[in-house]
């Protein structure tokens, strides 16, 4: 076959070479080489939360989340209330009333499918108390390691980093609690179990949200209520912190929640748990324990009650093989002592210069008591994620 000349020019002449953008040193490129924070979680009941500790608000954005589920701002307030500043002599005294305002996705008080924006304005911000802290890494905060990453970081009250994020986690965690409860009976609940070296005794089984609510360090054992506060006010009045323990337990959870072998239901509880701001450790079941215990201890006799199959101990917290079994899903999460305490700290600047750090502001001498709302939201939207899951793979 015969090509024209010109044609065959085209066709036998190298290809140009593409013009590469001019290599700029790391720090001039856009970005840096940095990848995005991660704000969203979740795979089909997924939440972005965006907002900073003193900025003009915080909020979530809610995919996913079925619809005709019956929906109102008072739903999701109740559990802002809990997790709000203010709301006792043991926690900061920051006076935000973190009123919630449903943007879109709700009509005529029910989800429509679509995304769901949730708004809580800022209303008792302070930036400027935070100033004289401009150029020092608190110990223990995100400010170096923020500064490590991206470069730049918002020195207001720790900005995303501050605990103020977890309004969106807890605004979505309202929702996630209401589908579950509504469409699978499950209750969760949270409380606190240990108060630096002071230990309640609860039984997870019989635990209400009653006893929870019942006084302010939300510990349902009346046995060691007042030393809990006493500790902590104690703390307090030292310029110091403390940390502790909060167990949660999820009452009545679907059997078969949980997808083998990267999204265990433990290895997804465990993520989103140690997502929150101050976490530390994570167990599940007989946690740590367990490890003191031989095997013919530890495991789980399987038994008939009621026509349904049921273990006699629950020494796997609910989970086996990664997947719920339709026990109870029992879990402990370990959370510091609270990072700004108001005493004086030896830190250096952004400029490597050795410096005192002298706090001042507002803060939580223990987190524990708002910590509770936070446990109970995490587990929740793990929990409808996973169900939204297996619906949609295996149905119910």
């Amino acid at each position: 076959m015969q090509y024209p000349a010109r044609l065959l020019l085209r066709l036998t002449r190298p290809a140009p070479q593409r013009m590469l953008p001019p290599k700029y040193p790391k720090e001039r490129r856009w970005g840096g080489g940095c990848q995005r924070m991660g704000n969203t979680f979740g795979h089909l009941f997924r939440i972005t939360t965006w907002g900073e500790s003193h900025g003009g608000a915080v909020g979530v954005v809610v995919d996913g989340c079925p619809p005709r589920l019956a929906l109102t701002e008072a739903d999701i307030q109740a559990e802002l209330d809990r997790r709000r500043p203010g709301q006792s002599r043991i926690t900061t005294q920051r006076q935000e009333e973190d009123v919630c305002h449903i943007l879109s996705g709700v009509f005529e008080g029910q989800t429509l499918g679509t995304p769901i924006s949730i708004l809580v304005w800022n209303t008792d911000a302070k930036p400027q108390h935070y100033a004289p802290f401009q150029h020092l890494y608190r110990p223990s905060h995100a400010d170096y390691s923020y500064d490590a990453k991206y470069g730049i970081r918002n020195w207001q009250g720790g900005g995303r980093a501050s605990a103020r994020e977890t309004i969106g986690r807890v605004a979505a965690g309202a929702i996630a609690k209401k589908l579950l409860r509504e469409q699978c009976g499950t209750e969760i609940v949270a409380y606190v179990k240990q108060i630096h070296k002071i230990y309640a005794e609860v039984d997870p089984i019989t635990v209400t949200p009653e006893q929870v609510e019942a006084n302010i360090v939300r510990c349902p054992d009346p046995a060691c209520v007042e030393e809990m506060i006493g500790h902590i006010e104690w703390a307090r009045r030292q310029g110091d912190s403390l940390g502790g323990v909060v167990e949660v337990v999820a009452r009545q959870a679907p059997a078969g929640l949980g997808v083998p072998v990267f999204d265990k239901l433990e290895a997804d509880l465990a993520k989103a748990l140690m997502s929150l701001p101050a976490s530390k450790g994570f167990e599940i079941g007989s946690g740590f324990a367990g490890t003191e215990l031989t095997g013919s201890e530890h495991n789980d006799p399987y038994e008939m009650r009621d026509g349904q199959v049921h273990t006699r101990s629950n020494n796997s917290g609910g989970i086996q093989g990664g997947i719920s079994i339709g026990e109870p899903l029992l879990m402990r999460v370990a959370f510091k002592p609270t990072a700004t305490i108001a005493q004086a700290q030896e830190t250096v600047t952004d400029q490597g210069e050795a410096a005192i750090l002298e706090a001042k502001g507002r803060h939580d001498p223990c987190v524990l008591p708002r910590a509770v709302p936070m446990v109970e939201a995490m587990v929740a939207l793990v929990l409808a994620d996973h169900y939204l899951r297996q619906r949609g793979q295996c149905g119910v």
